[in-house]
């Protein structure tokens, strides 16, 4: 093995991409994130300023994907990566309804890391990262903004 690899643990996932086809397979992580403490998460590799994420699919071949044509990420019903997000026991959180360009309509609840008086859905909605966490009732989404068409609160 040469000394300048690098280790790195698979984190299954699956892909929906803007053509509306599902990918399943498995992303490549850190044992520790240049941006937080503690390993890299799923999220952090896709809001990395690289145009293209390495993906294991599951033939065992390693393809690589336009981070703008990834709609969606659905992550394993046991994976619970937004918890370990700084503030996450105090955050604001919006149970939403989410459209998204493939047609696809999500519901789920969203986190809003702002002080109060700004943790409303339109904050989250103006936040920078273009990757973002929606908690459904059975598995964490990631969600590429670029593709949310409407995004509302529940009941709205």
């Amino acid at each position: 093995m040469s000394e300048y690899r690098v280790e790195k643990r698979e984190a299954e996932a699956e892909l929906t991409l803007a053509t509306g086809a599902a990918v399943k397979g498995c992303f490549f992580l850190s044992a520790s994130s240049p941006t937080h403490a503690g390993p890299e998460r799923v999220r952090d590799v896709l809001n990395a300023h690289s145009a293209f994420v390495p993906f294991k699919i599951e033939d065992g071949l390693t393809a690589l994907f336009n981070r703008a044509h990834i709609v969606l990420i659905r992550l394993p019903a046991q994976a619970i990566e937004a918890q370990f997000e700084p503030g996450y026991e105090v955050a604001t959180r919006r149970v939403v309804s989410m459209l998204l360009s493939t047609g696809e309509r999500i519901a789920g609840t969203v986190s809003v890391y702002q002080p109060a008086g700004h943790d409303r859905l339109s904050d989250y909605a103006s936040s920078s990262e273009t990757f973002r966490y929606v908690e459904t009732e059975h598995h964490t989404l990631i969600v590429n903004s670029a593709h949310m068409v409407e995004l509302r609160e529940a009941g709205d």
